[in-house]
């Protein structure tokens, strides 16, 4: 798969809370702060966006999507105190969608995504507080899902809190890709390298081969750069060097095999391009702080440090 595929795929985000909002008159809803990633957007009218700890104020119109995992306020008149939404959403109409003041002037759907794993930051990290489409391009990508949400939250039929799932799901989707389109320049992650063609090549080539025995000066030709210049834009764009990210790549799958397959270690070992049961159970260690015995028990992740990061840096560097 592609990395954003194979990111999507490890993280694993389930909407929980698919549904939509229909607002009318005077309104002003608090959204508080919740684990994960939400994806919403303006099917009709507008309203106005506020983040918590982000300057300005965006204005939602029709066909905007949006993206944020901070609190937040909807409102149709900046100037009205918001009331939290839990006074609103107590009691949702019918298939999750949820009135204030009767309704009519404003129709939002969209999901709230739980990430499983122990690796959310892997995308959280990487976004900034809020993403905004609204690109008449973008609308347009985005409208039939918006159209179809919007229908099966209207009219409920068997099956219909699913499909309704699976459709915020594809909104989120769509909407990474829409944010990817736009060129993204100046972020620093796996996300930002994946709109660099060079970089790009490069991390398709890891994800769709993770136990080949690459190296810097292979990457680099699959990047069509020179292998000094493809380390240096490489770890600029990325935030670490191409063979530690390939490293803790393949220790990510590593930790979901454990945690679902019975596979045998050195069968894992053996399917990330690792010789020796040693050679992998160390380099997971570095990685994952815990044997991958203790990770399979349950034993909790513990997070490198400044100085353990640059011992990776240094080795890596010098088996490349």
């Amino acid at each position: 798969m592609d990395p954003l595929s194979d990111v999507l795929s490890l993280l694993k985000p389930l909407s929980y809370s698919a549904g939509g909002l229909d607002a009318g008159g005077d309104w002003s809803v608090r959204i508080p702060r919740h684990e994960g990633i939400k994806c919403y957007a303006v099917v009709s009218g507008q309203c106005w966006l506020s983040v918590q700890g982000t300057p300005g104020d965006l204005l939602l119109q029709s066909g905007d999507c949006f993206l944020l995992q901070r609190p937040f306020c909807l409102s149709s008149d900046l100037t009205l105190t918001p009331v939290d939404f839990q006074s609103i959403f107590a009691t949702p109409l019918k298939g999750g969608i949820f009135s204030v003041n009767g309704g009519g002037d404003c129709f939002i759907v969209g999901g709230h995504f739980s990430l499983s794993g122990n690796h959310a930051n892997l995308l959280l990290g990487v976004l900034p507080p809020v993403v905004q489409l609204h690109k008449e391009s973008d609308k347009a990508e985005l409208r039939w899902s918006l159209e179809r949400l919007r229908q099966e939250l209207r009219d409920p039929r068997p099956g219909g809190d699913l499909v309704a799932q699976h459709l915020a799901h594809m909104m989120l989707i769509q909407a990474l890709r829409l944010y990817l389109a736009e060129g993204l320049s100046g972020g620093v992650g796996w996300l930002f390298a994946l709109a660099d063609k060079h970089m790009n090549a490069a991390l398709r080539s890891m994800h769709e081969d993770p136990a080949h025995s690459w190296t810097v000066q292979t990457l680099a030709e699959r990047a069509g750069m020179s292998r000094s210049n493809f380390a240096s834009r490489f770890k600029e764009t990325v935030g670490e060097s191409p063979l530690k990210y390939l490293t803790r790549w393949r220790m990510m799958l590593a930790g979901e095999r454990l945690q679902n397959s019975d596979s045998p270690m050195s069968e894992i070992a053996a399917s990330l391009g690792y010789e020796s049961e040693s050679a992998y159970g160390k380099a997971f260690k570095r990685v994952m702080g815990c044997s991958p015995r203790q990770f399979r028990c349950g034993q909790l992740l513990v997070p490198l440090s400044a100085t353990e990061n640059s011992r990776i840096d240094q080795m890596e560097g010098t088996a490349s």
